[in-house]
């Protein structure tokens, strides 16, 4: 293996870094390159966890993506959570959830509760 590898330590390293890896993102299984991609993906995970924040979602953005990946109408939260105008108050932020709504949305929507639990601003 010919690879230079070595730890990432600035953003130039990083996209420099990115820009390898994808070239050998589709690398031959067992080859080579395939190693090399394996290693770089590595050092960009450990980069990525040191150096860049990612937010965690908002509550209610998480039911409303979790619900376009499912493919779900606001009728089928309802069918979860049992109350139309709740579900209503709830997606445009005029209610907050409660503990109840939480476990259900956690088991149905496959949300980590503590996702759901984290607070958020109601509209005014």
């Amino acid at each position: 293996m010919k690879a230079n590898l070595k730890v990432i330590e600035t953003k130039k390293d990083y996209g420099v870094a990115m820009k390898k890896f994808q070239g050998l993102f589709h690398a031959k299984p067992g080859s080579d390159e395939e190693e090399e991609a394996k290693l770089l993906a590595l050092l960009i995970e450990d980069y990525e966890n040191k150096h860049i924040h990612i937010p965690e979602p908002d509550p209610i953005e998480a039911i409303k993506f979790m619900m376009e990946q499912s493919q779900m109408s606001q009728q089928d939260l309802v069918e979860i959570l049992g109350n139309k105008g709740n579900v209503s108050k709830v997606l445009n932020r005029k209610r907050k959830l409660s503990i109840e709504m939480i476990r259900k949305l956690s088991l149905s929507l496959h949300i980590p509760a503590d996702i759901l639990i984290k607070d958020y601003p109601l509209a005014v």
